[in-house]
């Protein structure tokens, strides 16, 4: 995590429930909305919004927010909502936000707090079922995703986030933990007046591998099922692209050399590597 910056602005209260937003952020370094204390009494909702953010920090994570009591209490989802109700997904709750933050999306320079890029991903309305120091339970009425989920404190600031029912948009089958690569196999050639029913692949002269992306992060299994995920940290980007979109991509892994033709030889000298 980045470095924090403190403002130059007089103390806060006490029982001033933004003071710790304010003492990580400085107005005059940050996009993000910093109210100070004299604005208060703080602007009110129904307590009935919720906002979730991409945030592309040091870490890719979601950032999940609920409206209460004229905050938006927050929570940073490392591997995002969870869409099945047999996977929790850890929640690290962090300090609460000013409600006007359900709106932002932008640059948070690079040194501070938080730096990184901030997207709105889904945002909506919730319905409260319970809310104690141990256990929040509410039903979720958005964009991208309606349920029911359940936060459960399992110590400090540590939640897991439980789907209990609801499906995420778009509504997908759920996926199988792995597949095995789809390998050629010998056969004769069809004739040419066939060309029509086929569909023809090159040969990429790589190395043939299965990558998992769930959560914006990737694992990669070799052909015989061995972890070669940290032989190629390049590719963690394309976890990073896809977000909470979850895939599995049966593919191969190829170097191309300065001709633009892909090298066996080259892609040689980074198969063994044993770290990133």
């Amino acid at each position: 995590m980045a470095a924090e910056t403190t403002s130059a602005a007089a103390p806060d209260p006490p029982d001033e429930p933004l003071a710790e937003y304010r003492r990580k952020r400085s107005p005059t370094r940050t996009p993000e909305p910093v109210p100070t204390v004299s604005s208060r009494p703080r602007s009110t909702g129904a307590d009935n919004s919720y906002v979730v953010q991409e945030h592309h920090a040091t870490a890719l994570h979601w950032d999940f927010r609920l409206e209460r009591d004229g905050v938006l209490v927050s929570w940073a989802v490392p591997k995002g909502l969870p869409t099945d109700p047999k996977r929790n997904h850890l929640a690290v709750q962090t300090e609460d936000h000013p409600l006007d933050y359900a709106g932002f999306e932008g640059q948070i320079g690079q040194g501070e707090y938080g730096g990184g890029v901030v997207k709105i991903w889904d945002r909506g309305t919730y319905e409260l079922e319970k809310w104690s120091d141990r256990e929040v339970k509410f039903t979720l009425r958005g964009e991208r995703t309606q349920g029911q989920f359940v936060l459960i404190r399992t110590g400090g600031k540590n939640w897991i986030m439980h789907r209990m029912g609801g499906a995420a948009k778009p509504d997908w089958d759920q996926q199988p933990a792995t597949v095995a690569p789809m390998l050629a196999t010998l056969g004769q050639l069809p004739s040419p007046h066939d060309d029509s029913q086929w569909a023809y692949e090159m040969k990429w002269d790589g190395v043939r591998a299965v990558c998992t992306v769930d959560g914006g992060r990737i694992a990669l299994a070799s052909r015989n099922e061995k972890n070669i995920t940290a032989s190629y940290p390049e590719l963690r980007a394309l976890g990073a692209s896809l977000g909470a979109t979850q895939v599995i991509l049966d593919g191969e892994i190829v170097a191309f050399d300065q001709d633009g033709r892909t090298s066996f030889s080259l892609l040689q000298q980074r198969m063994h590597v044993a770290e990133p």
